[in-house]
């Protein structure tokens, strides 16, 4: 009898269970000792840690999100990366456990890595940090806004229930760094030398719709309200029915609230105990 995948995969979570439960261990001696390990090397059949990403690559493919990243061009000769090999490999080198872009050199050297992305060699960690200097911050924007626009066809496959409610997040997020030369760097408010970059997400699938860097000094809220406003019209393309931002006080921007209510847009910000608005609070009837 011939078992499917479905088997295959169903008996290997028994076999997990059964192994993770201690009570099923035999009970006496230390349970690490040796067992019998047959080392062969293969000329057709090649193993690589991280299978996974075949998958999300050809997803990458199938929508589109290569030639939208290479519609904003930042590289006058492609000799032979284009803005999309150099990006996408930034970040699949994460994808695969890589915490900087030095790690990038262990996948060019792993021919089964490259022969799993269709590719003869991807960009080294040298490149790789040259072309990220090349973006202006014009070019970033335009490139969120294509990347959005793949977002969009992604959407369009979900079901109606999807956009009842788009919950926005805004959040100001420390990003500290040992380096001591990085441009735009500057001390936080927690003490440490970085950056304080304005994240906008979407709550109900945690994907990030817009990033914003900014010096380690800057407060939360500076600049929010252009990223809000894209926000909106972005969601609004989109389909969403309603469209509701949370954050924390920094986020309360008294002079742009009546407009977003005049829109529709709902909003659950923070505010600072002002004594005049706890007058008010305290003066407002009881509700059931």
């Amino acid at each position: 009898m011939k078992h499917t995948i479905h088997d295959l995969l169903d008996g290997y979570k028994q076999e997990v269970s059964f192994r993770t439960d201690r009570l099923q261990a035999p009970f006496g001696a230390p349970q690490l000792s040796s067992a019998p390990v047959q080392f062969e090397v293969s000329e057709k059949t090649h193993a690589v840690a991280h299978g996974g990403l075949a998958v999300i690559q050809q997803i990458v493919r199938e929508t589109g999100l290569p030639d939208a990243i290479n519609e904003v061009p930042v590289l006058k000769l492609k000799l032979p990366y284009f803005e999309s090999d150099h990006l996408l490999n930034i970040v699949y080198n994460f994808l695969c456990g890589g915490r900087a872009l030095e790690h990038i050199e262990y996948r060019r050297q792993d021919p089964t890595h490259l022969n799993m992305l269709g590719t003869h060699s991807i960009p080294d960690p040298t490149t790789t940090g040259d072309f990220c200097r090349r973006y202006s911050f014009e070019q970033i924007a335009q490139l969120q806004d294509k990347i959005n626009e793949v977002r969009l066809r992604v959407w369009a496959k979900q079901p109606k229930s999807f956009f009842a409610e788009a919950k926005v997040d805004l959040d100001g997020v420390i990003a500290p760094t040992t380096g001591e030369c990085k441009q735009g760097m500057n001390i936080s408010y927690t003490g440490e030398w970085g950056y304080h970059p304005l994240i906008v997400s979407l709550a109900n699938t945690n994907e990030i719709l817009f990033a914003h860097n900014r010096s380690g000094n800057r407060p939360s809220h500076e600049g929010a309200y252009v990223y809000i406003d894209k926000t909106i019209k972005f969601l609004r393309a989109a389909g969403f029915l309603k469209i509701r931002f949370r954050g924390d006080t920094d986020f309360s921007q008294t002079e742009h609230l009546d407009r977003w209510d005049d829109e529709g847009v709902l909003f659950v910000f923070g505010i600072d105990a002002m004594k005049n608005l706890k007058a008010l609070a305290e003066g407002l009837a009881d509700k059931d």
